[in-house]
C-alpha cells in the first residue's frame, strides 16, 4: 500500500494508493459510514465496473450502500444534475457528519465534492476515483465545481475530501482514448518541475497506456505525490504555487469552451493540446529552447494526443474571448503558465492577449 498524505493540518487526509485495492476497501471504509450505512455517487461506466467491488467488500464488514448513478460525461457537470444530486441525497436524510463516496471519473468527483460542500453548509465525502485523469489529478486538492455557458468550472468551492482511494486496476476496463486523455494529466508533473520524471514518461508511456499494471502504479504514485505536496504549499492558490498545476490549462479551456464541453473533445486532450501550445508559445517569445519545446510536444503526439490545434479552423481572436471568463482572470489580466524548458514552468501575469491571438493564428492547423 502506497499511502500519501495532503498535509493540511487538522484537514489533512490520506490518499491509498494500491493496485485491487476497491476488493479490499471494506475494513478502510467502515468507520466513516454512520448506521452501518454508506452513499455512493457513481457514473454509469462506474457503476457497471466499480460499485460491485465496492458493494461486496463494504457488505462483508455488514454495511449496506446506497447507490445513486448519473450519466457519464462532462455535461453531467451542470446546475441541473447537481441540483438533481442534491435532492435525492436530502430524501436519503444525509446528515452533516455523513460521508458520500465518488466513485467516478473528474465529472463524478468534482460534482459530488461540491453537492457535500453545499449541503446543510457542508458535509463530508470521499473521493474513489475510477479513471486516470481523477486519479493523478482531479480527486486530490479539494477543488469542486460545475461549468456553466461561461465556461468550465465557474461554480464551485474548496472543500477537501476526507479520504481518497485509488486502485489502479480499474483502468483495465478504461476506453483507450480516455487513458490517453488522462496521461495528459501524467505527463504535466514532468513538465511543471520534474524532468527526471518527463524522461520516465518518455521511456514507459507506451508501455503504461498498453497496459502495464507497474507502470501505472508508479505513474499514480509519482503523479499524486506532486499534486500533494503542491497543495500543501498553495492550498487556495494565492501564492502562484498551485497556479503551476494549471500548465496547458488556459489554453485548454478555450478549446474545450469551442467545443461545446462536449466529448468531441476530452478534458485531457484539451490540456495535451494547451500544454503543447504553451510550450511553443514560450518559444516564439524566447523563454524556451525550441528543441525543449518540440521534445515535448514529439512526446504527445507519440502517444495520440494533441499537442495544438489540429482540427481547428476558429480564428485566435474568438479562442482568445473564451479565455475572457476564466476563472483566474484578475484585475484584466490573465496569468499563463509558460516555460523555460522542461520541468521550468513558471507563472507569467504580463501576456497580452492579442498577442496570444496573434500566435494562435499562425499556428499549424
Amino acid at each position: 500500500m502506497n499511502t500519501i498524505q495532503v498535509a493540511l493540518g487538522d484537514r489533512s487526509y490520506d490518499i491509498l494508493i494500491e493496485p485491487g485495492l476497491l476488493k479490499r476497501a471494506g475494513p478502510i471504509l467502515a468507520p466513516y459510514a454512520r448506521n452501518d450505512r454508506l452513499i455512493l455517487v457513481a457514473d454509469d461506466n462506474s457503476a457497471r465496473h466499480c460499485v460491485p467491488l465496492l458493494s461486496d467488500a463494504l457488505a462483508a464488514e455488514g454495511i449496506r450502500c446506497d447507490v445513486l448513478t448519473l450519466p457519464a460525461g462532462e455535461a453531467t457537470k451542470s446546475w441541473t444534475h447537481l441540483a438533481e444530486l442534491c435532492d435525492r441525497l436530502l430524501a436519503l436524510e444525509i446528515e452533516r457528519k455523513d460521508h458520500v463516496i465518488a466513485v467516478g471519473g473528474g465529472v463524478i468527483g468534482d460534482l459530488v465534492g461540491f453537492a457535500a460542500a453545499i449541503i446543510k453548509r457542508g458535509c463530508q465525502f470521499i473521493q474513489v476515483p475510477t479513471t486516470l485523469l481523477s486519479q493523478v489529478d482531479s480527486s486530490v486538492g479539494g477543488k469542486t465545481a460545475i461549468n456553466t455557458g461561461a465556461g468550465k468550472n465557474l461554480i464551485g468551492s474548496f472543500h477537501q475530501p476526507s479520504l481518497v482511494l485509488i486502485d489502479p486496476e480499474t483502468l483495465a476496463t478504461l476506453p483507450e482514448r480516455e487513458l490517453r486523455a488522462g496521461y495528459a494529466e501524467v505527463v504535466k508533473y514532468g513538465l511543471i518541475d520534474d524532468p527526471a520524471f518527463f524522461d520516465w514518461c518518455e521511456a514507459n508511456g507506451v508501455a503504461l497506456l498498453a497496459g502495464d499494471l507497474d507502470a501505472r502504479t508508479r505513474a499514480i504514485v509519482s503523479s499524486v505525490s506532486s499534486k500533494a505536496r503542491i497543495v500543501a504549499a498553495d492550498e487556495r492558490e494565492t501564492l502562484d504555487i498551485r497556479a503551476l498545476l494549471n500548465l496547458g490549462h488556459t489554453f485548454g479551456h478555450a478549446l474545450e469552451a469551442e467545443r461545446g464541453f462536449s466529448s468531441a473533445m476530452l478534458h485531457g486532450e484539451a490540456v495535451a493540446a494547451g500544454m503543447g501550445l504553451a510550450f511553443r508559445f514560450s518559444a516564439e517569445r524566447g523563454l524556451c529552447p525550441t528543441d525543449e519545446a518540440e521534445r515535448a510536444c514529439v512526446h504527445l503526439a507519440a502517444v495520440g494526443l494533441p499537442a495544438g490545434l489540429h482540427g481547428f479552423n476558429t480564428p485566435g481572436a474568438h479562442l482568445v474571448a473564451h479565455m475572457l471568463h476564466d476563472k483566474k482572470r484578475s484585475g484584466g489580466t490573465l496569468p499563463f503558465i509558460l516555460a523555460r524548458g522542461i520541468g521550468q514552468s513558471f507563472v507569467d501575469k504580463s501576456i497580452a492577449l492579442d498577442e496570444v491571438a496573434a500566435f494562435l493564428d499562425r499556428q499549424p492547423r
